[in-house]
């Protein structure tokens, strides 16, 4: 944290929770809004737009709020100490694709609003303090790699564009009552630098710490991102950002992300937080693993101590997280490692230089 800023309450009574034991975050909203079955008037409520609006999951924070309401206390009501926004694609680049870019702002302060409301309530029914990460996607775009397979150079968009897009995205829901940036499913991490930052210039904007947790996703078995950085190499390029956690989600599904998640808790010194896929999908896109298999794998995760926060991400239901809940009942938290003063630098692959 900066000097002169004000630090975030939330961010330590986070980390006290956090020493105690093994937190849990939610699970996955679209995986739940599918079970509404809603049509495309639900989705466009009263809003005039000229696209169609179906599959815009992030703007039922405004026509259908008492979905995203019910999701949210429901994910709750199943263990979980941190709840995220409803707004992965609520930025402008990906809001474009509905002629809706306009709504960012309202749509993250109004998300924020609903998840802080349900925290709050949980929180004050058992005294348990409850946290709300304002869930900020990787957009559509990459700065490092070409869309144009016959043109390596070409950008679809540079840094300081892709910076602003997560600056506002960041702002509406620090002022919609957020305690944290959740920067997630990065499958690139040039882009999770122009977030971090977003993040840190919004900081001295408003003379406080506004704490930011980092997800990594993973996209071939050798553990890579899109832009080819190892788990290893990607905690080097984020180190300095002291992200609240960092971690992995989405990918392949607690059993074949075991591996990675071994690796980035032996070598990250913050919080290790982790939200698989409920398994591979099937043919029809569809998850199928059962809440007491991911739950079993969870369990040997916290059993290892690889652990701090675990939590679902697609396929995921409020029932993955009551089994998780279960699975990490009575397990301390992974122990922070200690790391002696190095020079770590990445490529593609970390290089470390012992001081």
């Amino acid at each position: 944290m900066s000097a002169g800023l004000t630090p975030s309450r939330a961010a330590a009574a986070f980390r006290a929770a956090a020493a105690e034991r093994v937190l849990l975050t939610d699970g996955a909203f679209g995986t739940m809004i599918q079970d509404y079955k809603l049509s495309e008037a639900d989705y466009r409520g009263a809003l005039d737009l000229a696209l169609d609006q179906k599959g815009n999951n992030d703007l039922l924070v405004l026509t259908r709020p008492d979905v995203v309401d019910a999701i949210t206390r429901a994910y709750l009501a199943a263990g979980s100490d941190i709840v995220s926004t409803n707004t992965f694609n609520a930025n402008t680049i990906s809001q474009e694709d509905y002629g809706a870019a306009h709504l960012v702002g309202e749509i993250n302060r109004a998300a924020a609003h609903i998840a802080r409301a349900a925290a709050d309530d949980a929180a004050a029914a058992d005294g348990r303090p409850r946290f709300v990460a304002g869930a900020v996607g990787p957009t559509n775009k990459t700065l490092s790699l070409s869309p144009d397979v016959n043109d390596p150079g070409f950008r679809a968009i540079d840094f300081d564009t892709l910076k602003s897009v997560y600056a506002d995205q960041a702002a509406a829901l620090i002022e919609g009552g957020a305690d944290f940036i959740l920067a997630e499913t990065i499958f690139d991490t040039l882009n999770a630098k122009a977030a971090i930052l977003a993040v840190r210039e919004l900081e001295q904007v408003l003379g406080r710490e506004i704490p930011i947790m980092l997800s990594m996703t993973v996209t071939d078995m050798s553990g890579r991102n899109l832009s080819g950085h190892s788990v290893e190499s990607f905690w080097n390029t984020v180190r300095h950002a002291r992200p609240l956690t960092v971690g992995l989600n989405c990918a392949f599904g607690a059993e074949l992300l075991r591996p990675h998640v071994q690796n980035i808790a032996a070598i990250a010194d913050a919080p290790v937080m982790v939200y698989p896929n409920a398994g591979l999908p099937n043919d029809l896109g569809a998850y199928d693993e059962q809440p007491e298999t991911t739950g079993a794998f969870i369990h040997q995760w916290a059993q290892q101590g690889l652990v701090n926060v675990v939590g679902g991400c697609c396929g995921s239901t409020p029932a993955h997280i009551a089994a998780m809940a279960e699975a990490v009942r009575g397990f301390g938290p992974r122990r922070l490692p200690k790391r002696r003063p190095k020079l770590c630098l990445a490529g593609l692959d970390p290089f470390e230089m012992a001081a």
